[in-house]
């Protein structure tokens, strides 16, 4: 049988769906609240977020509110009379909707708090050359990223594993961690830790103008950008005029001019201040990413030339 806490999950992509399904398998769902429908692609198709899809498929209510503050929203939320709201990868809650639940609700962010607040908390993770990281489960408050912690989760960070891979990595952390945070805050034996407002760092949201590699940084700062940016929105760089992504690298203890590639034995090397990366995946200009040995079998440009 069921808990019969009362669970209001608030997510909308894939990356809340493993949580959603734990939290549903454990105590059941009262109510799921993500993002209204889309249209998408070129015909416009409407489309669902991962998280009603899922919760389409374990028949759990939906409600998709255009305004956080909308009265008749609210209103529907007080009805349910939530014990817990979980928050993952969703919006700013305002006060009045996340005061509702009357234990607490949290948010499982993608960075241990106080460090990388924001939207883009495992890339800057990896762009910033981090060894370990994690998740956080913290109470909500009115400013973002801000609230007292519950929990946390640390794991270390490989030097060649992407921004995605971490991310799926977490993803499956997640749902560990709310089953725990749940199960704390039912239990009522804990105190929430303050953040350490000294120790903040931001992780905005990142743009694709932003994202061009400067070849004048050092091996390890452009192998970590690199990666960070992997597999989206991905860093990029351009060589005679055409736009080339940049999916994965590896470090070299070769020479070459900052900028300058070397093209040799299905090998395509790039210079930094330091020592070369080794191009591993690229992803030519409207095609698909692929293998360098894919990419140089079909290249008719020079052996030798320049990345601006």
């Amino acid at each position: 049988m069921k808990n019969k806490t009362k669970i209001i999950f608030m997510g909308t992509p894939e990356f809340a769906v493993p949580s959603l399904v734990a939290i549903n398998d454990k105590y059941g769902i009262s109510a799921v609240v993500t993002t209204p429908d889309k249209p998408k692609g070129r015909g416009l198709k409407i489309s669902y977020s991962a998280v009603k899809e899922k919760a389409l498929s374990l028949d759990i209510p939906i409600l998709q509110p255009s305004k956080l503050k909308d009265e008749e929203f609210i209103a529907e939320i007080k009805k349910i009379d939530p014990d817990i709201i979980v928050v993952i990868a969703f919006r700013i809650l305002p006060k009045e909707l996340y005061s509702i639940a009357k234990i607490a609700a949290f948010n499982i962010h993608g960075s241990l708090l106080p460090k990388y607040r924001g939207a883009a908390p495992i890339n800057y993770a990896i762009i910033n050359g981090e060894q370990i990281t994690g998740l956080t489960s913290f109470v909500l408050g009115e400013k973002v990223d801000t609230g007292n912690i519950l929990l946390q989760y640390h794991c270390n960070i490989d030097e060649n594993i992407t921004a995605g891979e971490l991310h799926n990595q977490l993803m499956y952390q997640a749902a560990n961690l709310s089953i725990q945070t749940i199960d704390l805050l039912i239990s009522g034996d804990y105190t929430p830790i303050m953040q350490d407002e000294s120790l903040a760092t931001p992780a905005p949201k990142i743009f694709r103008e932003n994202c061009r590699i400067n070849w004048n940084s050092s091996q390890s700062a452009i192998h970590n950008f690199i990666r960070g940016l992997s597999p989206y929105p991905c860093a990029w760089s351009i060589i005679d005029g055409k736009q080339y992504k940049i999916v994965r690298t590896s470090k070299t203890n070769i020479k070459l001019d900052a900028g300058k590639y070397s093209i040799k034995d299905n090998r395509m090397l790039v210079g930094t201040a330091d020592m070369a990366v080794e191009i591993i995946e690229i992803q030519p200009e409207n095609k698909k990413n692929i293998t360098i040995k894919e990419f140089l079998n079909g290249w008719r440009g020079q052996l030798n030339g320049t990345f601006e």
